[in-house]
């Protein structure tokens, strides 16, 4: 391992190169531009079962390329009245594969297999009670008839008449055809959505569709895409050489360690300290590859470069372009010096599914990313994404299945523009440190309560405000720090963590006698949205 100092970056841009098929079943679901299409995707790998995501545009192309053993029609804004609305390929319905239909999906399946869609006065939205009252091998040792469920629906439109060769197997008092199923040619269609938390028995339907239905062996596992995606690293570096950029996060140190095992020391992680990191980051990130002799480890200690840019700098936005452009910079300036022919970055696919969204279009800038886009084009590298399939639970369970940490898998998301956001207005150097410290306070009580785990993210905000306060007699006019806790699945909504106000006293206490310069603590009770996770 080699470590000395100098400029860096953490990422790279997107160069988008075909998903390959896997050595597994693989099930293809047809998006239709529903906004909880990648709950479909999770489902069915929970189940074991590997799936991919391909717009309806591009379907015909995906089912080509995968040859998937099952489809999954997704829901969709649209109405099958509408011109043009869309639909799925034919051979697809040529194919005879099985397929599932939900919410929209049911109705343009129905549609285009011969059925009759029209819109209904009795519109159904949230939860909803249905009613089984016919048997199937999709329902079977989960529902019974006679039985009635709690169902997630959301849908104006609905079907009037199931094409030829289908049967009722569920209803509702908006959806008289809630489950329809033709078992010949083993085609089902749900009015509702399984996918979502708020179908206690969904997650199950989906198990029964892709295991039992569909018959894939459910072989999909960490271990295997470990040994898979190690073989499509090595076949596409050849004899090459990897820069990784490395931010100390769970993506791209999965990224490094994955590509460590696969091309060993012709991958060099050059790893920035910007002087936004959390308490000891830096020295934590160092650790876990100071014993790896399989890398090349530049450390970077660019904190006064950041820093000074940033200093008087409070408009947000401004703040995150800053940090952006210096990164391109000074990860341009370094990688240089480094002899690459590939640019590794650690996307997820989530990004992969964004971006080809049959749903994507101009849309309101609610805060930039952190991204470095244009360096593999402007440096001439080719880009490496050893963990574009997955998302990123599954990120977490590779890195496990990697041996490392699990208090280093298991930890809350960091921004990209680290303690920047967490100070609203200006940044100072003595502001970060008073933040370091109460964040680090928050976070081991969080861990002595056990309630690590329980939260989706967890983080302290310095305010710039101050207050009135006391202590030992004398007035004090000091800081005020937010802290902020939520319980989320993929943070694109999230709920306040119901802290007892015995626990957020003790970590006040505690952060109020600790730490010089904050006299005040309050909790942030605000749910995204309307709000977001971070502050800025």
């Amino acid at each position: 391992m080699r470590i000395r100092n100098a400029l860096t970056d953490d990422g790279g841009s997107r160069r988008t190169v075909p998903i390959e098929a896997m050595a597994h079943d693989t099930i293809l679901i047809v998006d239709f531009g529903s906004q909880v299409t990648q709950l479909i995707a999770r489902r069915v790998r929970e189940a074991g079962v590997f799936s991919v995501v391909a717009p309806y545009q591009e379907a015909a192309a995906a089912f080509a390329e995968h040859k998937p053993s099952g489809v999954i029609f997704s829901g969709g804004p649209s109405s099958t009245h509408w011109e043009g609305s869309p639909r799925a390929p034919q051979e697809i319905y040529d194919s005879g594969v099985p397929l599932m239909g939900i919410c929209y999906g049911q109705m343009a399946m129905n549609d285009q297999l011969g059925g009759r869609v029209e819109g209904s006065d009795h519109r159904e939205f949230g939860r909803a009670e249905i009613e089984v009252v016919g048997h199937s091998p999709l329902i079977e040792g989960i529902w019974s008839p006679g039985e009635t469920h709690t169902v997630w629906m959301s849908h104006g439109d609905r079907v009037v008449e199931p094409a030829p060769g289908f049967e009722v197997v569920a209803r509702s008092p908006g959806a008289p055809f809630a489950i329809i199923a033709n078992e010949e040619r083993r085609a089902y269609g749900l009015m509702f959505h399984p996918e979502v938390v708020h179908t206690p028995d969904g997650a199950r339907l989906i198990e029964s569709f892709v295991r039992r239905i569909v018959r894939a062996t459910g072989d999909w596992t960490m271990a295997a895409f470990r040994e898979e995606a190690i073989a499509r690293i090595r076949e596409q570096v050849g004899d090459g050489r990897v820069i990784c950029g490395l931010s100390g996060g769970v993506d791209s140190t999965v990224t490094a360690v994955l590509l460590a095992e696969a091309i060993g020391d012709r991958l060099t992680c050059i790893f920035v300290d910007h002087g936004l990191l959390r308490e000891n980051e830096a020295e934590q990130v160092e650790t876990m590859f100071a014993g790896r002799n399989d890398v090349i480890f530049n450390k970077v200690d660019a904190s006064e470069t950041f820093l000074n840019a940033l200093e008087g700098v409070t408009d947000p936005e401004v703040k995150r372009k800053t940090i952006g452009r210096l990164f391109v910079e000074v990860f341009e300036k370094e990688a240089k010096a480094v002899k690459g022919d590939f640019l590794a970055q650690g996307t997820l696919y989530p990004d992969v599914i964004e971006s080809v969204s049959p749903t994507g279009g101009p849309s309101v800038t609610i805060k930039s990313h952190h991204n470095v886009g244009g360096l593999p084009e402007r440096m001439g590298l080719k880009l490496v994404e050893p963990l574009r399939l997955l998302f990123k639970d599954e990120v977490r369970a590779l890195g496990r299945e990697l041996g490392l940490a699990e208090t280093f898998v298991g930890r809350h998301p960091f921004p990209g523009p680290g303690l920047a956001i967490r100070c609203p207005g200006a940044i100072t150097r003595d502001g970060l440190a008073v933040l370091r410290r109460a964040d680090a306070i928050f976070i081991e009580e969080i861990r002595a309560a056990g309630l690590y785990d329980r939260i989706w993210q967890a983080f302290a905000v310095l305010l710039p405000v101050e207050t009135v306060g006391v202590m030992g007699d004398a007035r004090t006019y000091e800081k005020v720090l937010g802290l902020r806790a939520v319980t989320s699945t993929d943070g694109m909504t999230a709920d306040i963590y119901p802290f007892d106000v015995t626990f957020l006293g003790r970590v006040a206490s505690r952060i109020v006698n600790e730490v010089r310069g904050v006299n005040r603590v309050v909790y942030d009770v605000t749910s995204k949205p309307p709000g977001t996770i971070e502050w800025e």
